[in-house]
């Protein structure tokens, strides 16, 4: 059905057809992370766990001083700082899609893909955790304050923060991880976790991007989440490499942080990782002055 003809249908019947088309696809292809990936493989020697070119510090000086060894190392726990920060996220996500599915009917096509998308996020923690055990990294996560952060926009959350959050954090690893999967230069289980993200958030992102765009607002409330969204956009942003990934490498991880923040291609990565959501956002209305001084300072703008 073409777009045009699915806006003119009622919402509840575009409710309807995008849930019915994503049950289907959930039934036709999932995975099963604990079996699906080859968790008893070794490491692949000399390959990376991320693209170079997508270390927060490629192209500095702290970059010159690390020998291969060291560089394929920060690539390994940039990439566990991501997961971890993407299992905290889930978590989030999984609470705010249970408060959106409680008030609704259970027995309608719309609650029960909320309710498998919820199962297919519990399965991408587990697969992020037992990745990251499996690298030996620690679960960095986002940091003290912005997991408490994390604990109030779960609990208080609007339609347009839940799905637009989602939509934002979904499509920035989405972005990175379909870059990551076909890659055969590098680590196979990075490649494996991604694949399965990947393929399994495209279902995801459309639930959330088309259910955002059915939300009307007024002007004020416009402001309103344009405001929280920004926050969230600017903490999810800023802590997807923790500090502490560069003391793995003997960085200081004050150092470490400046540099990446000033890196230009750390920043380019952000903004073309970002770049398609911030459109979507864009065109529903939750980018404006209120929100776009923030999003420069999460360096997506």
């Amino acid at each position: 059905m073409a777009m045009t003809e699915r806006r003119a249908l009622p919402k509840a019947e575009q409710r309807r057809k995008t849930a019915e088309r994503l049950l289907a696809s959930s039934a036709k292809l999932s995975f099963d992370p604990l079996t699906d990936v080859d968790w008893a493989a070794e490491p692949v020697p000399g390959a990376y766990y991320a693209p170079p070119n997508r270390v927060s510090l490629y192209g500095t000086a702290l970059w010159e001083r690390l020998d291969e060894e060291q560089r394929i190392e920060l690539s390994k726990h940039e990439v566990a700082s991501i997961a971890s920060v993407g299992i905290w996220f889930e978590e989030i996500l999984m609470q705010m899609l249970l408060r959106h599915a409680f008030d609704r009917d259970p027995t309608s096509a719309h609650v029960q893909y909320a309710l498998t998308e919820i199962a297919d996020e519990c399965r991408h923690s587990v697969m992020f955790a037992r990745m990251i055990s499996k690298m030996g990294a620690p679960a960095y996560g986002p940091g003290r304050v912005a997991h408490e952060l994390g604990r109030f926009f779960k609990t208080t959350s609007t339609h347009s923060q839940t799905f637009g959050g989602t939509m934002y954090v979904e499509e920035i690893l989405d972005s990175f991880q379909r870059e990551m999967m076909v890659d055969e230069t590098l680590q196979p289980l990075t490649r494996q976790v991604s694949r399965i993200h990947v393929i399994e958030e495209a279902r995801h992102i459309t639930y959330a991007r088309e259910e955002l765009q059915r939300e009307e607002l007024g002007p004020v409330r416009r402001q309103y989440e344009q405001l929280l969204l920004g926050l969230v956009i600017y903490v999810s942003t800023v802590r997807l490499v923790h500090p502490r990934v560069y003391a793995a490498v003997g960085i200081d991880p004050a150092e470490g942080r400046r540099a990446a923040a000033a890196n230009p291609y750390w920043r380019a990565t952000k903004r073309e990782m970002a770049g398609k959501a911030i459109g979507v956002l864009e065109r529903a209305g939750l980018v404006g002055r209120t929100n776009r001084w923030l999003l420069r300072r999460a360096g997506v703008l």
